[in-house]
């Protein structure tokens, strides 16, 4: 018989896979983007994953026009726009200016893009720009965590090359490694993680969820491989405490995450000011 004591046990089932769905989600994405903001930090491109993020509405716009779905959209155009900066940056004196033009030009015209299609389709643009994690379903978990599996393991795989391209070129090229096919393998790893980021922190906010926490782990790593593993471990946290900060105060997730993210970089850059203090006595 179906009773008040059943309902309440059915809505907090539905309410407990609600919150396990959404943090499986964040989980995901900050798991990946950890290890993956190290490289962008190390590499110093910061520049090029906004262009990778912004060149993301590009992917959604087209995704939509063609009725494809939204993660193969995102990660062609996503990659073909790295490959071409790639290819074009030794025309440019300063590889910031390409880089600047090409992340607001792929912002505007995703943008524009994509208003064009709202008559046909119906679009939540603030969604993508900063994120509607609240939204996904168990596809979109499964979606996101292959994504993330692949990109980390596409890291693991090429470690030492890539990290060796990454802090010194021509170490890499002394001991055989072709930096330039280490930037493409990257890329196609960033591209990847933006594709299945999307619903979680949106477009404009990915960026900031690869290097805050990438920043935050310089200041209690003391090699490459502990900075990685300890970015990926301040990524979730910070996934995990702006989720419940979310809900706590009814916030929007996605810029909640990326708050919990600074609130965590501001706390971690205070306690090695107290204990380089410390240490100088």
């Amino acid at each position: 018989m179906f009773t008040i004591t059943s309902m309440i046990t059915a809505t907090t089932l539905m309410i407990d896979e609600f919150f396990l769905r959404i943090a499986l989600a964040g989980v995901g994405v900050a798991l990946a983007a950890g290890p993956l903001g190290c490289f962008v930090l190390w590499r110093r491109m910061v520049y090029f994953g906004d262009t990778i993020s912004h060149a993301s509405l590009l992917g959604i716009a087209f995704a939509l026009a063609l009725n494809l779905p939204m993660f193969i959209g995102v990660l062609l155009c996503a990659t073909g726009i790295s490959l071409v900066v790639i290819g074009t940056e030794r025309r440019f004196h300063h590889a910031d200016i390409l880089l600047g033009v090409a992340a607001h030009s792929a912002l505007a015209l995703g943008l524009v893009a994509i208003s064009l299609l709202e008559e046909s389709v119906q679009v939540d643009l603030m969604g993508l720009l900063v994120g509607d994690i609240l939204s996904v379903n168990w596809w979109d978990v499964g979606v996101i965590w292959t994504g993330a599996l692949l990109a980390l393991a596409l890291l693991i795989w090429r470690w030492r090359p890539l990290l060796m391209s990454s802090l010194d070129r021509e170490m890499a090229l002394a001991h055989g490694a072709d930096p330039k096919r280490e930037s493409i393998l990257f890329t196609l790893a960033l591209a990847v993680l933006v594709a299945v980021a999307i619903k979680v922190v949106g477009a404009l906010l990915i960026t900031a969820l690869l290097i805050i926490p990438a920043a935050t782990a310089r200041f209690g790593a003391t090699t490459p491989e502990r900075m990685a593993m300890l970015a990926a471990l301040i990524g979730v946290g910070s996934a995990l405490l702006g989720l419940f900060g979310s809900f706590a105060i009814d916030t929007p997730t996605g810029p909640s995450i990326v708050v919990a993210a600074l609130t965590m970089l501001i706390v971690g850059s205070l306690l090695r000011t107290i204990v380089d203090r410390k240490l100088s006595k």
